[in-house]
């Protein structure tokens, strides 16, 4: 289905209720769509891409989005949760990606299962272990 409009949205959320409450979901919306990504710089769609590549294409969608937000909201960056976020990019995405939360100035919360991931994170450092955080 080709939705081209706020309105077309609402009509289509509005005659899907009743198929929605009976799947248990939501199933027409933008989350049903595939988002078509290019590396400009290697000349490949996204689907072609390693998937560090690809991790590293997504990051930096979400980075922009964070950047226009905080920008809009006159440099109040947003929080960022971020799971898994080192694993899969080199030591040099991994510096560029916190370098960038830092120029946000943003609240990042990120998680991982390999602390030496987050060397040069300049962050805080929680263990999580039975469900309570501990400062390392």
């Amino acid at each position: 289905m080709h939705l081209s409009s706020a309105d077309d949205l609402r009509a289509a959320f509005a005659a899907s209720r009743i198929r929605d409450a009976e799947a248990g979901r939501t199933l027409t919306g933008p989350h049903t769509t595939d988002l078509a990504v290019r590396h400009t710089a290697k000349r490949a769609d996204a689907r072609d891409c390693s998937t560090g590549e690809q991790k590293a294409l997504l990051i930096s969608i979400m980075l922009a989005d964070a950047r226009e937000l905080s920008r809009a909201r006159e440099g109040l960056a947003p929080i960022l949760l971020l799971d898994e976020i080192a694993a899969h990019l080199d030591a040099t995405r991994r510096t560029a990606l916190f370098e960038e939360i830092r120029a946000l100035s943003a609240q990042a919360w990120m998680t991982g299962t390999d602390l030496s991931l987050f060397d040069g994170a300049a962050c805080e450092i929680f263990e999580v272990r039975d469900g309570v955080f501990l400062p390392q």
